[in-house]
């Protein structure tokens, strides 16, 4: 499993332990090093726009001092919401590298299709390249998010 992508794991894991909200971890990287990592806090911070890649970017930005972040790549453990793969179009983020899939986020109980419907497909000619990695690895969270007794579905 890469190096960043173990570590949006353990924002993910971390998030669902401490009740912050589902299973999805994110970290920006620049030039080989970690600038933002984050975990969905949508729970604990009754924000629906919580989520874990949307704060990585708001960290980076802070961090950086830009909203520029076409240098830095997104690790994430699912493939990215509508909301947030526009957050990444607008911070002109290139690449994402996700785990689990819409599908798998979906089985877990977080179905955005009704999102994906209302915006579309993403067009063959996005700026953004979308690569699958570590699926089996980031599976991982969404079971603990299943397994948790106490837990609030949204």
């Amino acid at each position: 499993m890469e190096a960043f992508m173990r570590i949006a794991l353990e924002e993910a894991t971390r998030g669902v332990k401490e009740g912050h909200g589902g299973p999805f971890g994110a970290v920006i990287v620049r030039g080989g090093a970690v600038v933002s990592r984050a975990h969905n806090r949508v729970i604990e911070t009754a924000d629906p726009t919580a989520h874990a890649e949307m704060l990585a970017i708001r960290t980076a930005s802070r961090v950086l001092a830009r909203f520029d972040l076409s240098d830095c790549m997104l690790y994430t453990t699912c493939e990215p919401c509508p909301m947030c793969l526009g957050a990444v179009l607008w911070a002109r983020i290139g690449n994402v590298i996700y785990g689990c899939s819409r599908e798998d986020a979906a089985e877990a109980g977080f179905d955005d299709a009704a999102f994906h419907s209302v915006f579309g497909e993403a067009a063959s000619d996005s700026p953004v390249v979308l690569i699958q990695r570590d699926r089996q690895a980031c599976l991982k969270a969404f079971r603990k998010w299943e397994e948790k007794e106490e837990k609030i579905v949204y």
